[in-house]
């Protein structure tokens, strides 16, 4: 986790900070002197295709108090390539507990690639009995008649933002950007099937390993394996509404 960013860092290494008799604030000095603090970098890039003959769902998450895992499952296709060997990445994540319980790297963007995604996200599931909604975009690929087929088999019900609100899918945007950010994923130029490899140890690294703010400084799997603790949530700038934290 070469970008961990320095909050975690000093979790993880309380202990040892503490025998030195460093404290978070020194800490943060010693980062900072040492030009070790790490700076955000931002882009962007469009793979949402609203315009099409599907059905779009309405937003049934907007005002659900969001208090167990298997609760509220959101997805997101982001762009992770390069000009000469462009690569899209489908997520699957728990917005409890932030666990990414499905991904998918293709190199089109493509409804199968979120279906494969979906599947694997699926096979995860541990209560067929308690009701589990799937919050995305209005996309193409999760408007289909294939993956809403995936969603209606499984007794998933279906919901969609209703406008182009990023905060309306803040959980999967976040995750997108931990990836991209502290993964670094996008910055490789490799085929398909290595990027794949990439991405599942970056997830098995990001899903048993990183602590999460959003989570209380446990880790996804941990927040994942109980239902005590409850979500962290903001309210958002000129809103009454609680919007999923930032991780």
């Amino acid at each position: 986790m070469p970008r961990i960013g320095a909050r975690k860092l000093y979790y993880l290494l309380l202990n040892k900070l503490q025998a030195l008799k460093i404290g978070r604030d020194k800490f943060f000095d010693i980062l900072r002197a040492n030009h070790l603090l790490i700076q955000p970098k931002r882009s962007y890039h469009i793979t949402t295709n609203s315009h099409h003959r599907f059905r779009k769902h309405r937003n049934l998450i907007l005002d659900i108090e969001i208090n167990r895992p298997e609760q509220v499952w959101v997805s997101d296709i982001t762009y992770i390539g390069k000009r000469n060997n462009p690569c899209y990445l489908s997520l699957i994540t728990d917005a409890y507990s932030k666990k990414i319980m499905g991904y998918y790297v293709a190199d089109n963007l493509n409804t199968q690639s979120s279906v494969i995604a979906l599947k694997m996200a699926l096979k995860q599931r541990k209560d067929f009995n308690l009701p589990l909604i799937h919050h995305s975009d209005r996309g193409l690929q999760y408007c289909s008649n294939e993956y809403q087929k995936e969603l209606i088999k499984n007794k998933v019900l279906c919901s969609m933002t209703q406008n182009s609100d990023p905060y309306e899918n803040a959980v999967a945007e976040r995750i997108n950007g931990i990836l991209k950010q502290e993964f670094m994923i996008d910055k490789y130029s490799q085929k398909t099937k290595i990027i794949n490899k990439i991405i599942k140890e970056s997830v098995v690294i990001y899903n048993e390993i990183r602590p999460h703010y959003s989570n209380y400084m446990l880790t996804p799997n941990q927040m994942h394996s109980q239902n005590k603790i409850n979500m962290r949530t903001y309210k958002t700038k000129n809103s009454n509404k609680n919007v999923f934290v930032a991780v």
